[in-house]
């Protein structure tokens, strides 16, 4: 079993940045990717950010040169740094983890609001 709280969110005027963190407990070492996906009212779950135990990263195409995913294997945390940001940024931000027999697992997830 994995573990996932996020943390971070609030409301922002457009233009400016949030951090997410997402704290992991239990079995870390069944974690292959990390990722954080997003969900806007009456949209579907889309994801926003990912990498890999390597190190390798990939955005979607909304978010690319403004959002940025880092981890700390120290403190097993996971971040996503959020620049230039824009009103239709606003949704519940969800972290994930996937092991390596394709097990997904979701934080509670964690309000963006970004005002125009």
């Amino acid at each position: 079993q994995v573990q996932l709280v996020e943390s971070g969110g609030g409301l922002v005027q457009a233009g400016g940045s949030l951090r997410l963190s997402c704290a992991t407990s239990g079995n870390i070492f069944s974690i292959n990717t990390r990722a954080w996906y997003r969900q806007a009212p009456g949209k579907q779950r889309e994801l926003v950010a990912i990498i890999t135990n390597s190190g390798s990263t990939n955005y979607a195409d909304s978010v690319k040169g403004r959002f940025t995913i880092s981890r700390d294997n120290a403190k097993n945390t996971v971040y996503l740094q959020m620049n230039s940001l824009k009103p239709e940024d606003t949704a519940v931000y969800y972290c994930n983890a996937r092991t390596y027999t394709d097990a997904l697992y979701y934080g509670q997830g964690t309000q963006v609001t970004v005002s125009s």
